[in-house]
């Protein structure tokens, strides 16, 4: 009923207990791996936990890593998860209660406030803006990836965006649509980048693609 797709980029450390979890969902039926070119033993960590993978021959970004995933799917439901969730990547579970309620056509995960986060909350604050002014939905986690979402609204929202703006141009989409789209509370955890030099490229590469994606899914309209 559930197909799980994970996009997975060197998370050799998390990626197994990601798949396990994920395995121990009641309405699982496939957990697909995209090996977004790792240069580590990710794809290996996904196939001994039980994945099916799909290994790129270099690291392509996110989007391209889902994209590359999509024709493997075989469930009238699709749930995206990242690979380092860990053990908390059996909280699918409670993104896809609403959706078999007929509640949601997609849902969303809301993490927990994180002691000390890394950012100073500019990227989330463009895409809950944007996503606003776009479609009147007041999202908490804008740019959380982790979602389920019946086949029609995965047909409505791909190809996905590229870079890190793949959630913005989804919620966007699937709003335009007329999909019900619903946050979910939720526990699950996973990396946050740091205060370093590093965590603020990274966001500032963020907050840049997701501007780009804003602009992208107004013109492309």
């Amino acid at each position: 009923m559930l197909s799980v797709l994970i996009p997975a980029y060197n998370e050799e450390e998390t990626i197994a207990a990601t798949v396990r979890a994920a395995w121990g969902v009641d309405v699982v039926r496939q957990v697909l791996v995209v090996d977004d070119g790792s240069q580590d033993a990710t794809a290996a960590r996904a196939a001994e936990a039980g994945a099916e993978v799909v290994r790129l021959p270099c690291n392509r970004g996110k989007g391209s890593a889902l994209n590359a995933g999509i024709t493997h799917l075989t469930q009238p439901l699709v749930a995206l998860l990242d690979g380092d969730l860990g053990e908390t990547a059996c909280q699918v579970e409670t993104l896809v209660r609403p959706v078999l309620a007929g509640e949601a056509d997609m849902t969303i995960a809301g993490f927990p406030p994180v002691p000390k986060a890394g950012g100073f909350g500019f990227v989330k604050g463009l895409a809950r803006r944007g996503i606003f002014l776009l479609t009147g939905l007041r999202l908490q986690a804008p740019l959380s990836g982790q979602r389920v979402l019946r086949r029609e609204v995965l047909e409505a929202v791909t190809p996905f965006a590229n870079g890190y703006g793949v959630e913005v141009a989804m919620t966007v989409k699937a709003a335009w649509a007329g999909f019900r789209i619903l946050e979910v509370p939720t526990t699950m955890s996973h990396h946050v980048t740091g205060r370093d030099w590093a965590g603020f490229r990274h966001r500032g590469k963020q907050f840049w693609h997701v501007l780009l994606t804003l602009i992208r899914v107004v013109a492309q309209r």
